[in-house]
């Protein structure tokens, strides 16, 4: 991991550049007319909190078979996750603004490989839990020593194969795998709790084997202190529920469930950088 005390790498400002990554996601959206942009607002800190302290990777060597992974699950956010690829290092922070092209490297959901440090593509959703578990058990077998750390939204907790997953990786003592649920309390068509009945979810996962902290998903620092945990020594995969709010860090965007498909106008992409102090 770099250690430079810039974006590419360990920063002292943590809260400042994730203040600066959602501007650029705000901009992104406005500029592609790409919906998300609720989904991709709320899990900022938890991606920051991973790039910046948490996850063993060199942008300069993104494909080390011994790097740690990340799949994020909810690959509706992808605006996010190359956000943070790209003010970690990976690529040209001048791509985002090709974000959502036709023909373009950086589609609405990621596709394999269209920029280093995507490990797979995702947003059919229920996918990148199962694959996750995939890669931990492959690192057994390769006695490779990298973690793997899947981030999933609250809503995605609906699917089958969320929960196959999450059978198999207590099953085999895969303690080196962490899933990370987005709890934005939302998804498309209502409130995730009542859509179906996910709380209380971190007993859920306790009670399939798992161990399953709660932590504030916008405390920085707590974040890296209980992803930093993983493997946590009890010899079981970790769930780490961390309770965000979707559209964070604008005031007119917070818990208003509109943004999972509005785009921002010309108005309200001014009103959002002027609140994140960067106009």
């Amino acid at each position: 991991m770099q250690n430079a005390k810039s974006d590419r790498g360990d920063t002292p400002d943590l809260e400042g550049l994730a203040r600066r990554i959602r501007g650029k996601i705000i901009e992104m959206s406005h500029k592609a007319g790409a919906p998300h942009l609720g989904s991709s607002l709320s899990c900022v800190d938890i991606l920051v909190a991973a790039y910046w302290g948490v996850l063993k990777i060199n942008p300069e060597n993104p494909r080390d078979p011994e790097r740690d992974r990340f799949i994020l699950s909810k690959g509706h956010a992808a605006s996010a996750l190359y956000a943070v690829l790209a003010h970690r290092g990976f690529f040209p922070r001048d791509l985002l603004d090709t974000f959502g092209e036709n023909g373009g490297s950086l589609p609405e959901h990621p596709s394999p490989g269209c920029v280093p440090g995507l490990e797979a593509a995702t947003g059919s959703l229920g996918h990148g839990l199962p694959l996750g578990v995939g890669m931990a058990l492959a690192s057994r077998i390769e006695k490779r020593p990298y973690r793997v750390f899947a981030l999933l939204s609250d809503g995605e907790c609906n699917e089958g194969s969320v929960w196959e997953a999450a059978l198999f990786a207590p099953a085999h003592s895969l303690e080196n795998i962490a899933a990370i649920i987005d709890y934005n309390k939302w998804q498309a068509t209502g409130r995730s709790d009542e859509v179906t009945a996910l709380a209380p979810l971190s007993r859920k996962w306790e009670s399939f084997g798992w161990s399953a902290y709660e932590v504030d998903g916008h405390d920085i620092h707590a974040l890296k202190a209980r992803l930093g945990e993983v493997p946590d020594g009890s010899g079981r995969p970790v769930a780490v529920i961390a309770h965000t709010v979707k559209g964070k860090g604008v005031s007119f965007m917070e818990d208003d469930n509109n943004w999972h498909y509005r785009i921002p106008n010309e108005d309200e992409l001014k009103a959002a950088l002027r609140e994140l102090a960067l106009l």
